[in-house]
């Protein structure tokens, strides 16, 4: 198939066609659904998922409330764009997808709750969801249980090898080591003040950045933990300014944020001045959207997409988006790696010719996405993406300016040496 540039397609179609050539344009990683005979369910569907001839059923997994929603938003929007634009170019095998959306309402025994029932009473083929770690160490006993697929988006703490998850967000090697590598290299930094959200991922993302600074032969000044919703940050902001760290290392989760950064510039630190400098691997686009430019502008974020990323996949990704959910939308790191789950899958899907599971998840190694709004990707054995790692800088607008990026793609390695 000749692939039409997106530059070119953007000024071409109408609404309704770009969503379909921006979907088209992904058939790099999945078989030509030009007019074809769909394969009868019998022979795609071996183990009663609900498949039927025309329509094959996922699950959408997130908090729509509570204080992770203010994160989790943005995915439940990516999955559905990503699905919408997979049945304007013919779903999955013949199919479309059909969706249905629980609320993990930022509670994780909520989240196993629903993957359940997802799993068991609706029988869907695979499910795309979760945010935090605690939801996901949730529902995993349940996926692996009843064998369900997740493709979970986040950027988390690694140590984690599933054959029932494919991780679409990186690991700890791909952004808190490079991240850590690059401030202190680009930015002198040889003290940190470390500081997180009370819960798997930053105590354990922090435990990993600690031996890491460590190892450099540099400082921890200070570690503090606070309840997810926590909204009184101003005595360990004091404890800060007594420490006078050169980086203030940050993983503070969900509304929390909101908090902590308007609090953080009204006691006086300028994160322009960038004394102290503060990197963080939890604030996306998504949660400055709360938090206010003006409160976090100066900050530096490490993560692997920035919506402000100069290629044409992205910019189509972009235009889509915000013909679907408004020009005052924002995309987020978690936002882009939620949208490529259901591309991804669909890849795995039609590679294996099969809607199984167990089929599904040996057809997922090698998978690639040329199309990606990053750029490329590609699943590695472990169940990860090989992604490049990157370097932004908060604007005022909310945006970030890609400031670093690594010249190749990272392998991803959940368990590294020495980090356990």
């Amino acid at each position: 198939m000749k692939k039409v540039p997106l530059s070119k397609a953007l000024g071409r179609y109408s609404r309704r066609a770009l969503l379909c050539a921006t979907a088209a344009l992904s058939a790099s990683v999945m078989l030509a659904t030009a007019a074809y005979a769909a394969p009868k369910t019998a022979a795609v569907n071996t183990t009663g998922l609900a498949v039927t001839d025309d329509e094959v059923t996922v699950g959408i997994l997130h908090s729509v409330t509570g204080t992770m929603a203010i994160s989790e938003t943005g995915s439940v929007q990516a999955e559905k764009l990503a699905i919408e634009q997979i049945n304007a170019m013919g779903g999955v095998l013949g199919r479309k997808i059909k969706y249905i959306q629980e609320d993990g309402a930022s509670d994780w025994p909520t989240f196993a709750e629903k993957s359940k029932k997802l799993l068991v009473n609706d029988n869907v083929a695979a499910v795309f969801g979760c945010w935090t770690s605690a939801s996901r160490k949730a529902v995993l006993p349940v996926f692996e249980q009843y064998n369900g697929m997740l493709y979970y988006p986040t950027f988390y703490e690694g140590l984690e090898q599933s054959p029932n998850v494919i991780y679409t967000g990186q690991e700890a090697t791909q952004q808190i080591l490079a991240g850590i590598d690059w401030v202190v290299k680009e930015k002198g930094a040889k003290s940190f003040f470390l500081l997180g959200s009370d819960y798997i991922w930053p105590r354990t993302s922090n435990k990993i950045a600690r031996k890491h600074i460590e190892k450099k032969g540099l400082k921890v000044v200070g570690e503090e933990y606070y309840p997810l919703g926590h909204t009184q940050f101003n005595s360990v902001i004091n404890k800060i300014k007594l420490k006078k760290p050169d980086v203030i290392y940050g993983i503070v989760v969900g509304g929390s944020n909101v908090a902590f950064y308007k609090q953080l510039k009204a006691a006086g630190i300028d994160l322009t001045k960038e004394k102290p400098l503060l990197l963080t691997i939890s604030v996306t686009e998504d949660e400055i959207r709360g938090i206010g430019g003006e409160n976090i502008e100066g900050a530096y974020a490490a993560m692997k997409y920035f919506q402000s990323l100069d290629n044409p996949n992205n910019k189509a990704f972009v235009k889509a988006f915000k013909e679907k959910y408004g020009d005052d939308i924002v995309i987020g790191d978690v936002t882009q790696a939620a949208y490529l789950g259901p591309w991804l899958w669909k890849a795995a899907v039609e590679k294996a010719g099969s809607f199984d599971i167990d089929k599904v998840r040996e057809a997922s190694p090698g998978i690639e996405l040329t199309t990606a709004p990053e750029g490329y990707v590609r699943i590695h054995e472990n169940h990860h993406l090989w992604s490049k790692t990157r370097v932004g800088h908060a604007k005022k607008d909310g945006q970030y300016d890609v400031v670093y990026e690594t010249k190749e793609l990272m392998e991803p390695d959940p368990f590294p040496k020495g980090y356990q």
